[in-house]
């Protein structure tokens, strides 16, 4: 457990670095551009555009940077104040201070988040603007002055003592080693981290002294992951072998290095062959002196050319260090391949690629099964989820509501995956839970849905439904009265288990105090807390619309003791895997008895201008009416 919190503690801290950067690549190749074209030693060499070149790199580049730290902190104040504090690194040092907007954004995002929850609801009407606007520019000042007089000269030495250690491995000869620990850190997702938070910001000052830095070829080199699904093409089984050519293509020229990851998880060994192309490709680098001189992003052949210096000498080196990365990994790999067993459930490894990544994957979506046309005469359409009681009970509804709209005569219920019966003919699920849906009924017409409160998916699918549909009467009846088995329960929603004006640092503390309540209320047993924990790290309960359902397992509802709901308003958010929660509905449900309540806050919830309504709802009573008079 303690090995699991490190590692999702390493994770959040590394995407936490990368999303300071990322944003801004465009303005990072901006930059790259015009000093590639402008510099003396450029393409077209201007003495006036070149002017350009130092300003971008030295101030507007680090105060992206911590513009966006700040904001990512604490929104448009957490950003200007953020941005205010990194001014005082810039001027204080002649180097680019990334590092230091990447300490001073965050730091003065997070002052000014603490500053403004103390002052909340201790400022008098009408001196609301001026206190705002003075916290800020006070906090921000003061924190520019320290910047300059402590952080600049700490940070400055620090990045001194970086160079002075990379120059040191390359005159050794020990570059290529980092390969050993850049790869395997690239299946763990901190790939980015790596290359955007250290790399970039050692190489931008490598690239203003010497006008190049090997350090941006590192991790965006795509010849490694190259080497490996050229391997999968000729030696591997299955659905690899067949998706290996496309990954290829979408790796290579798209730049998207997480495509092979699965591909590496199905046969652990290969990471071996991933490290061995990577210290080959560094390794030339070295010899034949390749570097760029702009930061390549994504990690396309296309981009790592488009950033080389302009002279032959450039081309080939970097050029060669590609393809001698790829060459060495399509032997190790193939070699890997050939003499093993191969694992090959995709599927299985695109989602554990997900589970690794702690989030939601681009990219995973391209692993999953293909199917036909959605059946004809559909009769039954089910939702389903890990515990069936909350995300897919919301999305039924929905659905439902559309179908009768559409005046199909269809049945749409919701389950948990364990209990998808198997006559489903159309069945949907959030996208990381396809998989274990498509192994319970691998016949039945598969739907993945990333929000289940205003997924496109639903109107796609209706118009489809229209085209062809008979449903007997039977059918008809047995839906309605699946649909009306259920008690009249507005009291369900109490006064007493509505919460206002809710502040939360993590999704974890949010459904915790949920749980609490629902613990408090008698209508759970403690240990459904974490089940509900358990849950949500599973998939997440975020159901879009800045709506968040926290509920607990398949196995906890034996800890349900009657059904039961809490509504926490939390006006400024929580972030739940990266999207911004505002609403949260704690739910436990015993014998279907939360459904019809269930549906009334799904409908209501597909609008945002209800989820506006109730995020700036100034008392329990006037949430609870927007909610019941849908």
């Amino acid at each position: 457990m303690a090995q699991s919190n490190i590692k999702v503690a390493v994770q959040k801290f590394g995407n936490f670095l990368s999303s300071m950067v990322m944003p801004n690549i465009g303005a990072f190749i901006a930059w790259g551009l015009i000093t590639a074209l402008f510099i003396p030693t450029g393409f077209f060499p201007n003495e006036s555009l070149t002017k350009l070149v130092d300003p971008m790199v030295k101030y507007l580049l680090p105060l992206l940077i911590g513009y966006t730290g700040g904001k990512l902190v604490h929104d448009q104040r957490g950003g200007v104040v953020g941005a205010i504090a990194t001014m005082g690194v810039i001027v204080g040092s002649d180097i680019p201070m990334f590092l230091g907007a990447m300490i001073m954004g965050p730091l003065g995002g997070y002052i000014i988040k603490k500053f403004d929850q103390f002052i909340e609801g201790k400022v008098k009407t009408g001196f609301e603007m001026l206190i705002n606007n003075f916290s800020a520019g006070i906090l921000g000042g003061i924190l520019a002055i320290l910047a300059f007089l402590g952080v600049s000269p700490a940070v400055d030495g620090f990045t001194g003592a970086l160079v002075v250690g990379v120059d040191w491995m390359v005159a050794h000869g020990l570059l290529p080693l980092t390969s050993i620990l850049i790869e395997p850190a690239k299946i763990l997702f901190l790939n980015n981290a790596i290359n955007h938070g250290i790399l970039s910001p050692i190489g931008a000052e490598q690239i203003r002294t010497n006008g190049q830095s090997i350090l941006l070829l590192l991790e965006t080199n795509p010849g490694p992951g190259l080497g490996i699904l050229l391997a999968y093409c000729f030696f591997g089984k299955g659905t690899a072998k067949q998706s290996a050519p496309g990954a290829a293509i979408i790796h290579f020229i798209g730049g998207i290095h997480e495509i092979y990851f699965p591909y590496v998880l199905m046969r652990p060994l290969l990471i071996i062959a991933a490290i061995l192309g990577g210290m080959s490709g560094v390794f030339t680098f070295v010899l034949l002196g390749g570097g760029l001189q702009a930061v390549a992003s994504p990690g396309s052949i296309l981009a790592i050319l488009a950033a080389t210096p302009g002279n032959a000498g450039s081309y080939v080196a970097n050029i060669s260090g590609v393809l001698v990365a790829a060459v060495v990994s399509f032997i190790v790999g193939s070699l890997i391949l050939k003499t093993g067993k191969q694992t090959e459930d995709l599927d299985e490894a695109a989602r554990k690629m997900q589970e690794m990544k702690g989030k939601k994957s681009s990219v995973a979506g391209s692993f999953t099964k293909q199917q036909g046309d959605v059946p004809a005469s559909v009769q039954k359409i089910v939702f389903a989820c890990d515990a069936g009681m909350g995300s897919s009970a919301m999305g039924a509804s929905l659905l439902r509501k559309k179908v009768k709209q559409a005046d199909l005569n269809i049945s749409v219920t919701n389950t948990a995956i364990s209990n998808i019966p198997s006559d489903a003919q159309i069945v949907i699920t959030q996208e990381e839970l396809t998989p274990r849906a498509q192994n319970k009924v691998p016949d039945a017409y598969h739907i993945s849905v990333d929000n289940f409160l205003s997924s496109p998916e639903y109107d796609k699918l209706i118009d489809q439904l229209k085209n062809d549909h008979t449903t007997s009467k039977a059918e008809e009846e047995k839906n309605v009265s699946a649909e009306n088995n259920t008690d009249s329960n507005d009291g369900l929603l109490k006064e007493e288990n509505v919460f206002l004006n809710q502040h939360f640092s993590s999704k974890e503390e949010a459904i915790r105090f949920a749980g609490s309540v629902l613990v408090k209320g008698g209508y759970v047993e403690e240990n459904y807390v974490e089940a509900m924990i358990e849950r949500d790290n599973m998939t997440s309960t975020y159901m879009g619309n800045d709506v968040a359902i926290p509920h607990g397992t398949e196995e906890a509802k034996k800890n349900v003791l009657r059904s039961g709901f809490t509504v926490i308003q939390v006006p400024k958010g929580v972030d739940f895997d990266g999207e911004k929660v505002r609403l949260i509905f704690g739910i436990a449900g015993k014998d279907g008895t939360h459904l019809e309540i269930l549906s009334g806050i799904a409908i209501t919830c597909s609008d945002m201008d209800n989820i506006e309504k109730m995020v700036h709802a100034k008392s329990a009573k006037e949430l609870m009416a927007i909610i019941q008079s849908n």
